[in-house]
């Protein structure tokens, strides 16, 4: 017996070190990718140059003022947006149950961009509401596709909470276009951001935003043991001592916040959510509190790349990252859907 018990905490140890190591790596990489972030763009900057920006800043230097005045807020949202999809996507998956469930493919990306859009065309764009206008917007689109989905038959299963966000989506998406149609100044105002892009990005902007992506990282990590077990189901959950709706409110709230702070920066970015828990999975398996973790750090590093990717793909033209995410993360939901397709069909 003692001998099994020595087995199982060298075990846990090893568990701990390894999860220790690969967080710094990936820590190591975020870092990196920031710099190559605020190194290149339309005109690559000098490693040099922006080493003396950050330890010696020169106000009449335009290299050390794109530095720190334009490209490393950009960089900075770009890692917050990432990380605050990815933690939505993994946690809508193990709420729902859902393998597909992710905020834009349920509506929540949708209703954000739609209410901070109607605020626009009445005339309320003071940037520093709008964190709160997609905050609205994504929990009316959450409650419409969850009510949707329970008026189906059989309730709001996987497949029903996928049929009814698409179709909450594309309702939402037209009525956006509407309002764009008729107001040619939200139109030129917010045509770029509806696509999802960090153009012109701003210290402003990111602390704005910050305090929100706070509370929803600090509503949600707690959660992790929590997400594991409902999982498993409500029954089982209520079995183990949680109690799934209370925890559900906090999840939902954190996933709405989150969800809230990632289009205030970028607008809708599509797919990120549904992409980066899958590829964590792959090498943490299904505890959440690392999950979590994981997802946090590798969506950053995702969208930071992506939007490096938008910005030097066809220099000195820029393309939206979003545009970069749709084209990498609808293959891979095509992927996701015929693999569990065949999974259902053998069983």
């Amino acid at each position: 017996m003692m001998l099994r018990t020595e087995l199982a905490v060298q075990h846990l140890g090893w568990r701990v070190s390894l999860t220790t190591v690969t967080a710094m790596t990936c820590v190591s990489a975020l870092l990196l990718l920031v710099a190559l972030h605020v190194a290149f763009g339309a005109r690559p900057i000098p490693v040099a140059d922006v080493v003396q920006a950050f330890i010696n800043f020169q106000q009449d230097s335009m290299q050390h003022l794109v530095v720190l005045q334009l490209r490393l807020p950009r960089a900075l949202s770009a890692a917050l947006a990432g990380s605050a999809l990815a933690v939505a996507g993994v946690s809508l998956q193990a709420v729902t149950r859902n393998p597909l469930a992710d905020p834009g493919l349920l509506g929540l990306l949708s209703g954000s961009a739609l209410c901070v859009v109607l605020f626009g065309v009445l005339g309320h764009s003071n940037f520093a509401w709008v964190p709160v206008q997609a905050a609205v917007g994504a929990l009316f689109a959450g409650c419409l596709v969850w009510w949707l989905a329970g008026r189906m038959p059989g309730g709001a299963t996987p497949l029903m909470l996928t049929l009814s966000g698409a179709t909450v989506t594309a309702l939402l998406s037209a009525i956006i276009t509407l309002l764009n149609l008729f107001n040619d100044q939200s139109f030129n105002e917010l045509r770029v951001w509806l696509v999802g892009s960090f153009t012109g990005q701003r210290w402003q902007t990111f602390f704005w935003v910050l305090p929100m992506w706070l509370l929803g990282m600090l509503l949600i990590f707690p959660q992790g043991r929590v997400l594991t077990i409902l999982t498993l189901g409500e029954d089982t959950a209520g079995a183990l001592g949680v109690e799934p709706r209370r925890h559900k409110v906090t999840i939902l709230v954190s996933v709405i916040l989150l969800t809230a702070s990632a289009v205030a920066l970028a607008g809708p970015l599509g797919f990120v959510g549904l992409v980066i828990p899958h590829v964590v999975r792959l090498f943490t398996g299904a505890d959440y509190r690392t999950l979590l973790l994981f997802s946090a750090l590798i969506g950053a590093g995702y969208v930071l790349g992506i939007d490096l990717l938008a910005r030097v793909l066809f220099a000195p033209r820029e393309i939206a990252a979003g545009l970069l995410t749709v084209l990498i993360g609808a293959p891979w939901f095509m992927a996701l859907v015929l693999r569990h397709g065949r999974a259902g069909a053998s069983t």
